[in-house]
């Protein structure tokens, strides 16, 4: 009796021993296995069975943008390669667990280490196993063709006088399509390496991370998103789809001398002719339109716009174009303002900010999302770099579907007479500059259309170059939306025509020409008679 008493004991306390180790094996393998996994004094993380075959990285197309490489005296035996540096700061760089990743390679880690997505059940079970889990890979919207396109152009100095355009090689670009909000193309310049900066850190070295950080010139700052500026007369393109929009304005309305080159007082400010842009080539007796207000610049029309909208007006619509709103986008946007610091704005800074030269400060990306409202009639899209995620085999994971951003921000009618506003910019205005020869915007057959910017920052600085565009652009039929914007900025680099003129026009007409987006020529723009042309002078409606 006694000797079965013992037994059951024994037998009792090797079951709790059992339970106990098995709910450890189950708590340390399966309830914090990321945590002890991620522990940097975990020397596991690197044995080859405890490290992701990481998911790569595609274009749209299926180029391959990012993979794992063998490396035997890295972590877990792989370091990641990049084949399109130029891509470097929206893909960002992984260097192994013992450093942070950034940009797509931190936003969608989950996907690529397969933690999350089709494959993640199974790496539960690779990991009880120690087996090395699988991460799927994901596909963006970028087309390498059109971005190593964009970078050649972006990379090629415009001609520089040192009075119009200066040398700069740091700035932004990007190329969307605004009908679905998908990025084609992306890029910020000065970039940095990101192999270097993988195979480095992978090898516990801070000294290229460290480069780069002290760089003045800031290149792991990715500008599209995180860079903000001063937006110039690009902004104008904002206040004419309010002003329109809201009645306070229309293409054909014209204004008396003192609105369109002064003097007069605005708010508090007195503007003078010298500020308004068409002094010196219209007659300063002319009644002007708004149109023709906009194909050159006019400061002081503009400045009138805004006042006659009205501080709440205006901000409305800044508001629906997304300024001062959080973004929605795959990698955190800076948000734009258009108030003070402290959250507020009067008359007095609503007349400069009505054409960009107030306290506007604004991220590239920002005036992309401006853009394209004009460019699909009124209507703004999510943007978006994610095409989709797969597993290794191309089963769907997750996909991407064109989405609204709320309901239209503006009337089709006000986003067609920008668009008309644009091309008088192009063929008659700011953004036809004689000094820019052989790549001048008007020169190119696919009609571009655009708003130019020469962000002034005082203290002797050379002016921001800003060009915000579209096309191909049918001026014979208003109402068919071109198919792509470009906008492109360069810091320093002097009036907008001259520093990225020539490279947004190179860019569209090899990536139309090139059919890598599949467009029909539009009609040429009209013809230039003598000094004047005619469809110059019908805009003009100088009375």
């Amino acid at each position: 009796m006694n000797i079965s008493h013992g037994i059951r004991r024994i037998t009792q306390l090797f079951l709790v021993l059992f339970l106990a180790m098995s709910a450890g094996l189950v708590y340390w393998q399966v309830a914090v296995a990321d945590q002890v996994t991620s522990n940097p004094r975990n020397l596991r993380s690197c044995m080859s069975t405890s490290v992701p075959q990481r998911g790569r990285i595609f274009d749209r197309n299926g180029v391959l943008l990012a993979d794992s490489q063998p490396d035997p005296q890295a972590c877990g035996g792989f370091v990641r390669h990049y084949y399109e540096p130029s891509l470097a700061g929206l893909i960002g760089y992984y260097p192994g667990p013992y450093f942070l990743a950034t940009g797509l390679e931190a936003k969608f880690d989950d996907y690529l280490s397969g933690r999350v997505g089709m494959t993640s059940l199974d790496n539960q079970v690779n990991k009880t196993l120690h087996r090395s889990p699988v991460g799927d890979d994901i596909y963006l919207t970028i087309d390498v063709r059109i971005q190593r396109i964009l970078v050649q152009h972006f990379n090629q100095q415009a001609p520089v006088d040192n009075v119009n355009s200066f040398a700069s090689d740091r700035g932004s670009a990007m190329v969307m399509d605004p009908h679905t909000g998908e990025v084609l193309a992306i890029y910020s310049s000065p970039g940095y390496d990101p192999n270097k900066m993988a195979q480095t850190l992978t090898h516990a070295s801070l000294s290229y991370y460290n480069q780069m950080v002290n760089d003045p010139e800031r290149p792991l700052v990715f500008r599209p998103t995180q860079g903000q500026y001063v937006p110039g007369s690009t902004y104008k393109a904002m206040t004419l789809m309010a002003g329109i929009d809201s009645g306070a304005t229309s293409l054909e309305q014209t204004y008396d001398p003192k609105f369109t080159m002064g003097p007069v007082t605005l708010g508090q400010h007195l503007f003078t002719p010298a500020v308004s842009n068409i002094n010196g080539f219209t007659n300063p007796n002319a009644h002007v339109s708004t149109n023709y207000g906009f194909s050159h610049s006019d400061n002081i029309l503009f400045a009138k716009i805004g006042d006659d909208m009205g501080v709440d007006s205006w901000l409305a619509y800044n508001k629906k174009f997304m300024v001062g709103e959080k973004i929605p986008f795959e990698l955190p946007v800076a948000v734009s303002r258009v108030t003070k610091t402290d959250g507020t704005l009067d008359e007095n800074t609503l007349v400069d900010n009505a054409f960009g030269q107030g306290v506007d400060f604004v991220t590239p990306f920002q005036m992309a999302m401006i853009d394209n409202i004009a460019a699909n009639d009124g209507q703004l899209m999510q943007p978006t770099v994610l095409s989709k995620v797969a597993t290794r085999d191309k089963a769907p994971v997750k996909t991407f579907s064109p989405q609204t951003l709320g309901d239209a921000q503006i009337k089709q009618s006000t986003a067609i007479a920008t668009r008309q506003a644009m091309f008088g910019v192009v063929q008659c205005g700011s953004g036809n500059n004689d000094f820019v020869h052989g790549a001048m915007l008007s020169t190119s057959p696919w009609n571009i259309i655009g708003k130019t910017g020469t962000a002034e920052l005082g203290g002797g600085q050379p002016a921001h170059g800003w060009l915000i565009t579209q096309a191909p652009y049918d001026w014979q039929q208003s109402d068919k939306m071109p198919a792509l914007t470009i906008v492109a900025m360069k810091e320093n680099g002097g009036e907008g025509a001259n520093a990225v003129g020539p490279m947004i026009t190179n860019t569209y007409n090899d990536i139309f020409n090139q059919h890598l987006v599949k467009v029909d020529l539009p009609p040429a723009a009209p013809s230039i008679t003598g000094s004047t042309m005619n469809y110059c002078h019908n805009i003009a409606h100088l009375l």
